[in-house]
């Protein structure tokens, strides 16, 4: 199943065939005896502030036995260590510890498996000298992915983007408590902001892991992505989508890591028979030549470029409910589509249908602005500072009028998504769009400059998004503020993996 519209209109990652990566992610290579690289991929489907960070890993050396190697993966946020031994014969790993992360052990035996399935024979023995001496793996989150706001309240802070600009970079990770009253906890261990961790990770620690095997070459951010990049973004993708369908045990949108690794753009997911090598491997079949079967396979995927229009911005709020389980959320969309299908396609197709005019309408828009800069920058800035019901009624030019009927036709596709997304999760039984997101929705769309709005991810309480017009963001900022949601620090990054200069920690 394809994944689709844009990540700032998502209420279920599956149910959309194109997207917008919002946050960008950064991670190390702190290697021994050669200069420090810093490596900055965009994850996911939001995006963190210019210039912030994601995703940051360090990898340095190690001394062991030749046909053996320690993987240590360290996570200073979450307070966890643990010790790998992996097989350079096989690239099995074993581990004693329970504190495990199969998105870390699949991307790191995933990785290895690539450089030997696509380094050449001088090169493989260079490779199998480099890692016998074994990987230390530090693996640090932006602090825009998980939920702060425990801390920002415990400081007696208000809850503004000022006050979580004022966190130390990669604060410690806050868990959510375990239910009480016995029932289910669909909440994930983390407290998160619903952005796609998972995949980000896993999209970094391939993608360092890649280059400092010597299978890409990633160029800094400041450079030209050429065609040779482009190629080096496909190996990456190509291994990243693979390690992250097996860690979770069946093949989703896929939306996550394919935004992590290109940046913004349009999105239709590849066919899962793509990576069947991977999930029929047998023990008999070498890790290298199953990996090595994946990165010859016909990738069907279609990645083309979108972005927002001028002047519009993305906003992310956090209501501070801790976040939904997004594999829950899924399968139970799934167990209805089964027990319904007539109902279920019916409304699959209504929503496609929503989400292409919200497409078109987007592109309209773009096509508007290059047309008639001055014509366009008008409109959008009075709108700004204008309820809906005002729109329609300053504007007599005919260039004007198309600019507004095209706003307009946006936000009437948002929200029809926004209802038969409502709808879905009714019949699934689960809160796509819970009752108390769709009041402060409601709300949110009613204030000066908020084009439109909605629920991000496989929907429920993770967070809300809106998009907005010119400068007008500030405003909505105060007032989800006063409905006690924290505005966060994110913003639209079109780049996807490459090399960053500075360390991470210093910014």
């Amino acid at each position: 199943m394809a994944a689709g519209v844009f990540s700032f209109s998502i209420t279920l990652r599956l149910l959309y065939s194109f997207s917008v990566e919002f946050y960008s992610g950064l991670f190390q290579l702190n290697l021994s005896k050669v200069d420090c690289d810093f490596l900055k991929n965009g994850c996911g489907c939001f995006c963190s502030r210019e210039g912030s960070d994601d995703w940051w890993l360090s990898v340095g050396s190690d001394s062991l036995a030749e046909e053996w190697m320690e993987v240590k993966v360290n996570s200073p946020q979450m307070s966890r260590e643990t010790t790998y031994k992996m097989s350079l014969k096989d690239f099995t790993l074993q581990c004693s510890s329970e504190s495990r992360n199969p998105f870390v052990e699949y991307a790191v035996q995933y990785s290895i498996a690539a450089a030997y399935a696509t380094l050449d024979k001088n090169k493989r023995n260079d490779l199998h000298k480099l890692l016998s001496q074994g990987m230390d793996i530090t693996i640090l989150g932006c602090n825009d992915f998980y939920s702060y706001r425990n801390q920002i309240e415990a400081r007696g802070l208000p809850l503004v983007p000022e006050s979580l600009a004022s966190l130390p970079p990669f604060t410690s990770i806050t868990f959510n408590a375990e239910e009480s009253n016995g029932e289910k906890n669909i909440k994930p261990e983390v407290a998160k902001t619903g952005l796609g961790s998972s995949a980000a990770m896993t999209t970094a620690v391939v993608a360092a892991l890649l280059h400092y095997l010597g299978v890409v070459d990633l160029v800094s951010s400041s450079k030209d992505q050429k065609n040779d990049f482009t190629s080096n973004l496909d190996t990456v993708h190509m291994i990243a989508q693979t390690a992250h369908c097996i860690a979770q045990g069946k093949v989703g949108s896929g939306f996550d890591v394919s935004s992590a690794v290109y940046g913004s753009h349009r999105y239709v997911r590849f066919s899962p028979k793509i990576i069947s090598s991977a999930q029929e491997a047998v023990s008999s079949t070498p890790l290298d030549e199953v990996i090595g079967e994946v990165l010859k396979g016909k990738w069907d995927h279609e990645r083309t470029k979108f972005s927002l229009p001028p002047l519009m911005n993305l906003v992310l709020g956090e209501p501070g409910s801790g976040g939904s389980s997004t594999p829950s959320m899924v399968g139970a969309v799934k167990k209805w589509q089964k027990s319904d299908p007539q109902k279920s396609t019916e409304t699959w197709n209504k929503l496609s249908e929503a989400n292409s005019e919200l497409e078109q309408q987007l592109n309209l828009l773009s096509k508007l602005a290059a047309e008639n800069w001055d014509s366009y920058k008008t409109v959008v800035e009075s709108c700004s500072m204008l309820k809906l019901e005002k729109w329609e009624g300053q504007f007599n030019k005919t260039s004007d009028v198309e600019i507004v009927k095209a706003l307009l036709g946006a936000r009437d596709a948002m929200q029809k998504i926004r209802s038969l997304m409502r709808q879905m999760g009714e019949a699934a039984g689960i809160p796509i769009e819970p009752e108390s997101q769709t009041r402060l929705l409601d709300v949110t769309m009613d204030t000066e400059g908020v084009l439109l709005g909605g629920v991000p991810g496989a929907g429920g309480f993770d967070a809300v998004f809106a998009i907005t017009l010119s400068d007008s963001s500030t405003n909505l900022t105060k007032i989800w503020s006063s409905h006690n949601v924290l505005a966060l620090l994110v913003r639209e990054d079109p780049r996807g993996v490459s090399l960053e200069s500075d360390d991470p920690r210093a910014k």
